[in-house]
């Protein structure tokens, strides 16, 4: 398959996607407008429905940290599953925001992020799964590690 679909690639990819968390709060984990799907931030949640939590640079190391933003793209991606339908039904990632947990001497967020862009890269190919992207650290609710939220344009 020259060009596989994203739904072809996650398969391929052998990877198995979390349950999609309940909102923590009064929003719509996804909304639709105009062509493009908005997903609310996703925290990375394990396969047994915990989350991965600590601050990089006291708690996790900067190469667990990007597991923890690999496993948020997981969640997104379960999340978009479960509220909107077949990853297939997504045209390209047009934005991100990379929220990181991290202590006040950490600054690898770019690093810690790419551990979500590579995953997009992989799920919906080198071009489509890269869009605009931002790194920031902050203190996050429930001390999740990471926290991301994405725009996506809709076929």
């Amino acid at each position: 398959m020259e060009n596989p679909s994203p739904e072809a690639r996650l398969m391929a990819l052998g990877l198995t996607l979390p349950p999609a968390p309940p909102p923590a709060g009064l929003y719509k984990p996804v909304r639709v407008s105009d062509g493009y799907l908005y997903i609310s931030g996703q925290a990375p949640m394990r396969e047994d429905g915990t989350y991965i939590t600590g601050r990089a640079g006291a708690d996790l190391d900067r190469d667990q940290a990007k597991a923890a933003a690999r496993q948020v793209g997981l969640t997104m991606l379960a999340t978009i599953r479960t509220h909107f339908g077949p990853l297939d039904q997504i045209d390209f990632l047009v934005k991100t925001l990379g929220m990181v947990n991290g202590s006040p001497d950490f600054h690898d967020y770019p690093y810690v992020i790419n551990g979500y862009s590579e995953l997009m890269a992989e799920v919906f190919g080198p071009d489509k799964g890269v869009g605009a992207r931002s790194a920031v650290g902050m203190f996050l609710p429930g001390n999740v590690a990471v926290e991301i939220e994405a725009i996506f344009k809709l076929r």
